[in-house]
């Protein structure tokens, strides 16, 4: 503690500085930049602000887009949106703090009052959900067969803004025909977006394929370790700066702190996607062939209704997701859940382990029955998101598990 002196008015003030407690506030909060050169990872900026010198250096940083509020921009969102815009081949992109915001914020910042939007009527539950909610807005939607081209024609019509698809949808595994709907809805002077989550981009490159807009849960496969809840937005510059836009009014930005995480994750993104297709197609064709299971939806079994396409699209890499419906009632699907051994409950997906859920349950807990039935979800539905375990020890997992039940039924 320092005391200082001096004179007003005739009088000795007396004042002191405790320079301790200042220093605890300002001590070890700068770098010297002289001795940081060029980190082997880009560091974690967690700072919710950078200073500037004064007026004129805040309007400098203004101009060339600095660092000023975290909210706007921030190192860590700027690294994963320049790797998202590389694998997925676009101009650019923002990240967004989840999948659904990185949905929201798209429909919300393209659509007016009055517009109009054909999705596929076999989404993810909550992308169904939060496109049901637009009619508040003054925005209608119809859902449509994605995969019936002559049924999404017959429901465009002057208004039609936007035809919003899935790749390969949740959990039905349809695969839309990319080059025919984003030709369709060109044709209409509309978008086409591409919820890209299953395929990845290490898969499948929807933007080159005529998509305008793809969306990308990073959550799931990109981030690929359970940890983060993040979403990305690739597109054309001028797309990209109209979400901008309004993502910084709706506070919907991606932590720091996730960004960095997922930036992580995608470095070996193409190893994990390769080998959760490669153990995808193996678990499929065995249960295809399980006589305790009376459907399998995999693109990459030549039953599949879009098999052609998906081959010719995807170029003989399916994807990590696979749905199945069991044969048998709610206790015989318990009783499978409860054997399996490596595979767990979980309700998400991508991960680096395989894990399973049962729609109904989850992802479309909320859906009306009948909506539920015309999309072709049963409560006999099971989906599973495939890992990168060794594909014998995945595949014993899921016989176990069902020879269980068997056993069961044979007492």
């Amino acid at each position: 503690m320092h005391f200082y002196f001096y004179f007003k008015g005739g009088i000795v003030v007396i004042t002191y500085k405790n320079e301790q407690n200042t220093n605890i506030l300002y001590k070890g909060n700068k770098i010297d930049p002289n001795r940081v050169s060029d980190p082997e990872v880009m560091p974690l900026y967690l700072s919710t602000a950078h200073n500037v010198a004064d007026l004129d250096d805040l309007q400098n940083t203004y101009d060339r887009k600095g660092y000023a509020y975290t909210r706007s921009h921030n190192a860590n969102r700027d690294g994963i949106a320049e790797l998202m815009t590389y694998l997925e081949q676009s101009e650019n992109s923002v990240i967004t703090n989840t999948g659904m915001s990185a949905i929201s914020t798209t429909l919300l910042a393209l659509l007016t009052s009055g517009d109009h939007v054909v999705a596929d009527k076999t989404l993810y539950g909550e992308s169904i959900d939060f496109l049901k909610t637009l009619s508040k807005y003054g925005i209608l939607v119809d859902f449509v067969d994605i995969t019936n081209l002559d049924e999404v024609a017959s429901v465009i019509n002057a208004n039609t803004r936007i035809l919003y698809t899935e790749t390969v949808s949740n959990p039905m595994m349809t695969v839309a025909n990319i080059k025919a709907i984003a030709d369709l809805a060109h044709s209409h002077q509309s978008y086409l977006i591409v919820d890209n989550t299953f395929m990845t981009p290490v898969l499948f490159h929807a933007l080159t394929d005529g998509a305008d807009v793809v969306i990308n849960s990073l959550t799931k496969f990109a981030n690929g370790h359970g940890d983060v809840t993040l979403g990305s937005i690739s597109a054309k510059a001028e797309i990209i700066e109209k979400i901008y836009n309004l993502q910084v009014l709706l506070g919907t930005t991606g932590d720091p702190f996730d960004s960095w995480l997922a930036t992580r994750g995608i470095r070996t993104l193409d190893l994990r996607v390769k080998k959760q297709s490669s153990n995808a197609l193996s678990l499929a064709t065995f249960l295809e062939n399980h006589q305790l299971i009376s459907k399998v939806y995999y693109a990459g079994l030549k039953s599949h209704p879009q098999h052609d396409l998906a081959e010719a699209q995807f170029s003989n890499q399916y994807g990590g997701m696979l749905s199945f419906e069991l044969k048998g009632d709610r206790q015989t699907i318990n009783k499978f859940l409860q054997e399996l051994n490596l595979t767990k409950y979980a309700m998400t997906l991508g991960g680096i382990r395989t894990t399973i859920s049962h729609p109904v349950s989850s992802s479309h807990y909320d859906t009306p029955e009948e909506e539920k039935a015309k999309i072709g979800i049963t409560d006999q539905l099971l989906r599973v998101s495939v890992g990168i375990e060794d594909e014998a020890d995945l595949i014993h997992d899921f016989e176990y598990a069902l020879s269980q039940i068997e056993l069961e039924e044979g007492e």
